[in-house]
């Protein structure tokens, strides 16, 4: 009876890292580019007392065994990186990715990190940035004269200036993708960096090689579904609650059984 109460205890624990999961997607749903994660959980050690299989007599065997569970815990918490909706902004600067892929920034300490945040502006001296101002790689300069600026889905960017009238190219931006994005590690600020789990960046150009393509003056939203979240907060909710009731039922049993060893 004992194994009841810490069974239930682990359901409870795991529930409460399900709802900080599912609050956390909630609170993202208008971050740009962001990727919600879903709680995933794992079956704890089971104490054998009968092993399937084992003699019952000397010419027979039990066709099943008698094991009990101890609870559950959280096996790790995954990204969904399928692509959210994309929103029309108008900014010429603003980048979405359709499909698969990153944009690739350079951090102050010269490390790199990568996002799907594509809202970029320029800086003093015209270098394409994001909002925390770390500069896109590879770096692009636009031109301080420059009449317009034209980015291709396959990235390459262009400009029309003065005096000229067909544009000239001025950067090429690529994309970078990873064998398994669920092993990328979240720094914050929109931005994940490359583990053992998720192999190095493959860096290419957008359209070949499986990347996604970009979208000149949208922003790509959340692809967290609200309606979702709400309905696993409350299956979550539920499963919190049977937990508690169980050991308030324990409980009560060994109240009972205490009860009867005083008489």
């Amino acid at each position: 009876m004992m194994n009841a109460l810490w069974s239930a205890a682990a359901g409870m624990a795991v529930q409460q890292y399900n709802m900080d999961t599912i609050s956390n997607n909630l609170a993202n749903v208008n971050t740009t580019g962001y990727k919600k994660g879903r709680a995933e959980f794992q079956d704890l050690l089971y104490q054998t007392i009968n092993l399937a299989g084992t003699n019952s007599s000397t010419s027979t065997t039990l066709p099943a065994g008698i094991q009990l569970g101890h609870g559950a815990k959280l096996q790790s918490i995954v990204r969904d990186y399928s692509t959210g909706n994309l929103k029309q902004t108008g900014n010429r600067f603003d980048l979405a990715i359709e499909g698969d892929g990153f944009f690739s920034l350079t951090l102050p300490d010269g490390t790199l990190a990568y996002t799907r945040d594509g809202s970029f502006s320029t800086d003093q001296n015209g270098t394409l940035v994001n909002a925390e101002g770390y500069t896109l790689n590879p770096q692009i300069t636009i031109p301080q004269d420059a009449l317009s600026v034209t980015i291709a889905a396959d990235g390459t960017v262009s400009v029309t200036q003065p005096g000229q009238t067909q544009p000239q190219q001025v950067g090429q931006i690529t994309l970078s993708h990873f064998i398994n994005s669920a092993g990328l590690n979240q720094i914050g600020q929109n931005l994940v960096q490359p583990t053992l789990a998720s192999g190095d960046a493959i860096d290419g150009t957008p359209g070949t090689d499986g990347m996604g393509t970009i979208n000149q003056g949208f922003l790509e939203v959340s692809n967290v579904d609200v309606a979702e979240e709400m309905v696993n907060m409350i299956i979550g909710q539920r499963a919190y609650e049977a937990n508690s009731k169980t050991i308030q039922t324990v409980n009560s049993m060994l109240s009972l059984l205490n009860q009867l060893k005083q008489q």
